[in-house]
């Protein structure tokens, strides 16, 4: 027998010896086990769910989205209006929904002066009461560099430009300006 044929008888005897240990029942036996565990992973968290929901009596919470927009309500229209009509700047409205007991929306906006913020609030105030929202009250208005205007659901904020970059109620509310 030379090298050839001893090569060849050799590799006959490995090859089989291979192709049994392959077909072995070890590998037929994984793939029940892996499908088992992920039914059993299944079937496991969906019970799991579902008896904490039904037996707390609570609907899951869903994520709010990302941007939320603005609340839209007469008073918001009518506030919007009157603050476009005197040349508000930078009108910006933030919706408190969910996030504040005290309002369902603040709206923040820029005069030019001292008196052009002070008149803006009063316009305003006159605007809501006329419109049947009754007495607002007006916060601020004698110094005018910030006056406030509570105008119940809606809280108005009205700035000289240099006061509300120093307080910054829209980094505050985590509402993108800058």
């Amino acid at each position: 027998m030379n090298r050839k044929d001893f090569a060849l008888k050799a590799a006959k005897k490995k090859a089989p010896a291979k192709k049994t240990a392959k077909a072995t029942p070890q590998k037929h036996a994984k793939k029940p086990a892996k499908q088992a565990v992920e039914s059993t992973k299944k079937t496991a968290a969906k019970p799991k769910k579902k008896t904490i929901n039904s037996s707390v009596g609570k609907r899951a919470k869903t994520a709010p989205p990302a941007k939320k927009p603005a609340p839209k309500s007469a008073l918001l229209d009518r506030i919007l209006a009157s603050l476009d009509d005197d040349k508000a700047e930078n009108v910006v409205t933030i919706d408190l929904e969910g996030r504040s007991a005290l309002c369902d929306a603040a709206v923040i906006a820029s005069g030019r002066s001292s008196r052009h913020v002070g008149a803006m609030a009063e316009h305003l105030a006159r605007r809501l009461k006329e419109s049947g929202y009754g007495t607002r009250p007006i916060n601020g208005a004698a110094q005018g560099d910030w006056v406030l205007v509570d105008a119940g659901d809606v809280i108005v904020h009205i700035f000289r430009p240099e006061v509300r970059d120093y307080y910054d109620l829209e980094g505050m509310w985590s509402v993108g300006r800058k």
